[in-house]
């Protein structure tokens, strides 16, 4: 968010590093963010080697994430830092005295209501000039956290394991679990400041020192002429992330502000420019956005890693994979030929989080009621509501576009090529067009750009929908686990 001028530090959290900001030109907050992210970066890797699980006991670690998560809270965000507090503890008394039965829905009620809360105080709060420090990002994956635990928790202890999906009985959690292991799952340094959210048994397993065993004994080491297993250090994917890291901070530097969103409804600009130009310029300062999230994720993802957390076992060519937690794939996002692949390698631990909580939990509309449910959780703002209503219309049509057509494009390799750069361009256009109230935030200048867009991808996705025949929605994703078996059973048999 930029700081009106004339304000030099207008933050809630530590002002220490107030010469580096007006030196470089960036708000306070935003040095704030990077530095406790680098920090945190040193300190996971500290964390790994002298306090890996042969070396400390799982209460030491615990510890020693979460005081120093707090820390890193309270130096970001100062006394703001209590909302984050306030939610962990309240949702920690519905977890211990709620019914399982109902511990997930009132889990949900609570936290989203909080952050709503927290939503709305914010921009009343910009509104009216007073500090404005964003302090909605942790509590953002807060929620998400709170919310997975409280789910599988459900899973774990009220429902039966023949109710549940493969996914849902793998990630079922037992027991409740005590605070200090409840306090170093939401508020580790490793995740507080950006992420992402993890699941409950996967953080514990890697506390505990479990978590890259489980994943190497998913392989038959001794046919790869390995006599023991092997031992994968996570430095080279953090290498390799830093690097990405990097090139992202030096594109946003100097594409971002060069490539405004608002550009593309100034009178003159709209004026004088055609409209396939204006979708040109609308991709190119869409591109120009995404640097930011790049840098945040991939840093996060960095940090977790340097921590010894996110390993996800070996791919294909026997390399060791550190993508558990990744929130992004930046070659799929850029070469996506769907709009389902868009989203599917865009903010990856938000779309699993939704489709573990809702998804797979709602009784009817599990599409719009997951889109309706990432705009409320995002905020507040109608830009978020545009955006999200509009990929619910674009999200149907694309299906019925794919189902009724790509078969015909199969036949030959000209045909597929052909196909693949058409779906590319118009995924892309799909995006940019879909995002652009994201960012915009007001009604106004959204309803401006639709305008100036003449309504295209509402009005072509509302006409494949009437024309094109929409097939019932498959959820063999949410068939319980012993269905899932008697499916497998009966294809064999055949």
């Amino acid at each position: 968010m930029a700081e009106p001028p004339g304000s030099p530090h207008r933050t809630t959290g530590s002002t220490l590093l107030h010469p580096l900001s007006g030196l470089l030109g960036i708000p306070l907050d935003q040095i704030n963010f990077v530095a406790c992210q680098l920090f945190a970066l040193l300190a996971a890797f500290w964390f790994r080697v002298y306090l890996g699980p042969s070396h400390a006991s799982s209460a030491v670690r615990h510890a020693f994430a979460t005081l120093f998560g707090i820390y890193f809270a309270v130096f970001c965000f100062g006394w703001y830092s209590i909302h984050l507090f306030v939610l962990v503890m309240m949702n920690y008394g519905i977890m211990n005295m709620a019914s399982i039965p109902n511990i997930h829905r009132y889990s949900f009620v609570v936290a989203m209501g909080y952050l709503t809360l927290c939503h709305i105080s914010r921009i009343y709060i910009f509104h009216y000039g007073i500090l404005t420090t964003d302090f909605s990002g942790p509590l953002m994956i807060i929620t998400q956290k709170i919310t997975t635990l409280a789910c599988q928790l459900h899973d774990g202890i009220g429902r039966q394991a023949e109710e549940l999906t493969v996914e849902q009985n793998r990630l079922a959690v037992k027991t409740r679990p005590s605070l200090l292991e409840y306090l170093s799952y939401l508020l580790n340094f490793m995740s507080i400041i950006a992420g992402p959210c993890s699941n409950y048994k996967d953080y514990i397993a890697f506390i505990e020192g479990r978590h890259v065993h489980m994943k190497l004994l998913e392989v038959n080491w001794k046919q790869k002429g390995y006599d023991r297993l092997p031992d994968p250090s996570p430095t080279g994917a953090v290498m390799s992330k830093l690097c990405i890291t990097l090139v992202s901070l030096i594109l946003f530097l100097t594409l971002t502000k060069n490539f405004p969103m608002a550009y593309i409804i100034d009178n003159e600009f709209l004026d004088k420019t055609p409209f396939l130009s204006r979708l040109g310029y609308l991709y190119v300062v869409t591109q120009a956005a995404k640097p930011k999230y790049y840098f945040a994720w991939t840093l996060a993802d960095a940090v977790n890693n340097a921590a010894g957390y996110g390993f996800s076992g070996v791919d294909e060519r026997g390399a060791f994979r550190w993508d558990l937690l990744s929130n992004l794939n930046i070659w799929n996002i850029e070469t996506a030929t769907s709009f389902k692949m868009y989203i599917e390698n865009w903010n990856i631990q938000t779309a699993a989080w939704l489709k573990r909580v809702c998804y797979d939990r709602a009784p009817w509309y599990p599409t719009a009621l997951t889109f309706i449910l990432s705009a409320l959780w995002h905020g507040i703002y109608p830009g978020y509501y545009f955006t999200f209503l509009t990929g619910i219309l674009i999200t149907l049509a694309a299906r019925a576009i794919r189902n009724n057509c790509r078969h015909y494009f199969l036949s030959s390799v000209p045909l597929k090529i052909a196909y693949d750069i058409v779906t590319w361009v118009v995924t892309q256009l799909a995006v940019c067009y879909t995002v652009a109230p994201f960012v915009m935030l007001a009604v106004e200048p959204t309803i401006k750009f639709y305008k100036s867009m003449y309504f295209h991808m509402h009005i072509l996705s509302i006409l494949v929908l009437l024309v094109l025949p929409v097939r019932s929605q498959a959820h063999s994703i949410r068939k319980p686990q012993n269905q899932v078996v008697q499916n497998s059973v009966k294809s064999k048999e055949k």
